[in-house]
């Protein structure tokens, strides 16, 4: 069960559809939310821009200044934002078991976002991250960050987080990384209204039985499950499964994170970076 639910809050405009989405899943759960606000260490930028001789020299205390500014209005905003998500959603302040009802958890840290995302989430069973302001994803690292270093399931935010319970969609390939996506998205696929495993067929081959194999496994979580294929008759293999999935009123895209790590740096492979900068609705994804 995805209980324990971890999200970034920055303090910026970007963590309302967090929050919704956060909100959306704790609600499925009863679920215990931790808010994380990570504060930049202002000391330590100073020391790699005054060692990147960035000229520094004169006007330092101010530079100093002016950063350490910056950090404690977002830290107030990010701080104000979650007690007001959490009194106007009669959420209770809990740090152990024994309240009922949704909980919820401040903490904070000093550092790189994507570190501490990564340790606070290894702890977690969920971890809800919001997308890059300019469309792409992870423009800072944070979502490899909680993708490639936790083990844990990504929820990332799109559209309305309103039917996370309805039409549950998965983009199905015969791969580990798949089935490890199917499996961290179980208890969502036990509470969806109908479940639909979409796989992309780019030529007339059928011999693959993958996808009935696994909507007959998921019949015994739920169901109203079935197999559909989709042919892209001229469109990407990316354009044909999100317009399968929106045609289909899914409130929720399943699918398994491709790519690999080096220097703690995770290059999605190219169907992967597209769904998840152009979904128009909340992505559930595991590596």
């Amino acid at each position: 069960m995805s209980r324990v639910i971890l999200l970034p809050v920055t303090g910026t405009p970007a963590d309302g559809p967090v929050f919704q989405t956060a909100l959306a899943a704790g609600r499925l759960f009863d679920g215990h939310l931790v808010g994380l606000h990570v504060r930049r260490d202002v000391q330590r930028d100073i020391a790699a821009m005054a060692s990147a001789d960035m000229g520094l020299a004169t006007g330092l205390q101010d530079v100093i200044n002016r950063m350490e500014e910056d950090s404690d209005k977002l830290a107030d905003a990010a701080q104000s934002g979650w007690r007001n998500l959490c009194a106007g959603n009669a959420i209770a302040d809990a740090t152990r078991p024994g309240t009922s009802g949704m909980t919820a958890e401040w903490r904070t840290e000093i550092g790189d976002s994507g570190d501490w995302l990564a340790e606070h989430g290894r702890t977690c069973d969920l971890i809800v991250v919001g997308r890059a302001n300019d469309g792409g994803i992870g423009s800072d690292g944070v979502i490899e960050s909680a993708l490639m270093h936790t083990g844990r399931p990504v929820l990332l935010v799109g559209g309305s987080a309103d039917s996370l319970a309805g039409t549950i969609a998965i983009a199905w390939k015969d791969t580990r990384e798949a089935a490890g996506a199917v499996a961290a998205a179980l208890p969502f696929i036990r509470r969806g209204a109908r479940v639909i495993v979409f796989t992309v067929s780019e030529d007339d081959d059928d011999t693959d039985k993958s996808a009935e194999r696994l909507a007959g496994a998921l019949r015994w979580h739920n169901p109203n499950t079935e197999a559909r294929t989709i042919r892209p008759n001229g469109k990407s293999a990316v354009e044909a499964l999100l317009g399968s999935v929106t045609e289909a009123g899914c409130g929720l895209l399943v699918m398994g994170g491709y790519g690999h790590t080096r220097l703690r740096e995770a290059v999605f492979g190219g169907f992967t970076r597209s769904v998840l900068e152009h979904a128009p609705l909340p992505v559930l994804i595991a590596h």
